[in-house]
């Protein structure tokens, strides 16, 4: 099943899969790890930087191998691709799926941009996400609000032909100030305008009960990204402070449990 089959499905199911971002073998085993003990399906996530870090072939590899090992049902989606040439390069890679970001360019630029990737992922019969409005990415003003507008978001799903749209309700990308509040009166707006699945970006720190009902209105893709190195790096920086050790293969693997036991959680919210 591919990625667009499986979240029209969730879409016409009014369910969900989270999309995880891993940077390292470790982050990627403690996902994978999770959804084999929950023998659940996800999306594994990866961003510009993750790729120049690791490595485009040995990401994917990477991937690829793990999931085949621990028989894990997945999807391999580049996350926030501000290049239409990155994305192009990701799906001759083997990327089932990828996000062209043109959100802060001007609303006809992000229909040109998207509109190019659309095209170029057609053959490979793979999932293109795009996003509309503004999510505050790390960095930026997260008291700034603009949020998508429905009938906006219509006339951009029928000019670029996504498979997804990522919306501004209210999430963040990062850590929240205080506790973030979705706008989910406007979601469901969205929801009844268009009829594609929805995108929730930002999804690290929502409460379980908000993740839960913007299923119901229309999200069908949860993104997960902060939580997961923060738990990695904390955990590591804690192991450290406690003892001299240096084998990584004694101080990785504490880490690597702590981030599945995260994952776990999070894949448990949408039981």
């Amino acid at each position: 099943m591919t990625l667009k089959e499986k979240l029209a499905q969730c879409h016409q199911q009014k369910k969900a899969l989270f999309a995880f971002n891993f940077y390292n073998l470790e982050t990627l085993k403690a996902v994978v790890m999770a959804a084999s003990e929950l023998k659940k399906d996800i999306i594994l996530q990866l961003t510009k930087s993750s790729i120049e870090y690791m490595g485009l072939n040995t990401a994917v590899h990477l991937a690829r191998t793990l999931l085949s090992e621990y028989n894990v049902k997945a999807w391999l989606h580049l996350d926030h691709s501000a290049s239409v040439d990155l994305c192009k390069t990701c799906l001759k890679a083997g990327f089932d799926s990828v996000m062209i970001d043109a959100s802060e360019k001007s609303f006809e630029d992000n229909i040109e941009m998207t509109r190019r990737v659309v095209e170029f992922a057609r053959p490979f019969n793979a999932h293109v996400e795009a996003e509309l409005g503004y999510v505050a990415k790390l960095g930026q003003d997260f008291d700034k609000r603009v949020f998508t507008d429905p009938q906006d978001a219509k006339k951009f799903i029928d000019a670029t032909g996504i498979d997804a749209l990522a919306v501004a309700i209210g999430s963040a990308h990062g850590f929240y100030k205080g506790t973030p509040k979705l706008e989910l009166t406007l979601l469901e707006k969205i929801n009844t305008t268009v009829n594609i699945p929805l995108v929730l970006h930002g999804g690290s720190g929502i409460p379980d009960d908000q993740i839960q009902r913007a299923v119901k209105k229309g999200i069908c893709k949860i993104n997960v990204a902060t939580e997961i190195k923060n738990m990695f790096m904390k955990s590591l920086q804690t192991i450290l402070a406690e003892n001299e050790e240096i084998d990584l293969r004694k101080v990785f693997p504490p880490a690597i449990e702590s981030v599945k036991d995260l994952i776990i959680n999070k894949l448990r919210i949408l039981d």
